[in-house]
């Protein structure tokens, strides 16, 4: 069942790049980086993914990402997710994402799956939303 909201985040990539092409499936390596809020606390972002083509036009992606606090907590994730292209030339991301960190404000995050809604922009920008599964 779908939870409360853990966070938001805005933002934008920094990098794209192609890792194969082989059996006509692409593999393309996204950076993006961003602000966000996790739990109430306001946080800088930065995450990497890698999303493949599927034959019937979605994609696949994995990736692993870092947030911090100002005070030098940092969250670390692990997630995954399918993405559909949207007609602006973007791509819906839905899928969850797993944490670790050693911070006790976080603690909470590390026994939980969270949902996330992600979208790209074909500018570049990305914003998203995180619920906890419960």
């Amino acid at each position: 069942m779908l939870g409360d909201e853990l966070g938001t985040i805005t933002g934008e990539m920094t990098g794209m790049r192609v890792l194969s092409t082989d059996g006509g499936h692409a593999v393309v390596e996204t950076s993006f980086r961003g602000t966000s809020t996790l739990l109430g606390t306001d946080m800088k972002d930065m995450g990497t993914y890698e999303s493949v083509s599927r034959p019937d036009g979605t994609l696949f992606g994995e990736g692993h990402g870092v947030s911090m606090t100002r005070a030098g907590d940092t969250v670390t994730w692990h997630g995954s997710g399918v993405g559909r292209f949207t007609e602006s030339g973007g791509v819906s991301w839905r899928g969850a994402l797993f944490y670790e960190t050693a911070s006790t404000e976080f603690t909470r995050l590390n026994g939980i799956a969270a949902l996330f809604e992600f979208e790209t922009e074909e500018s570049g920008k990305v914003s998203g939303t995180l619920y906890e599964w419960k």
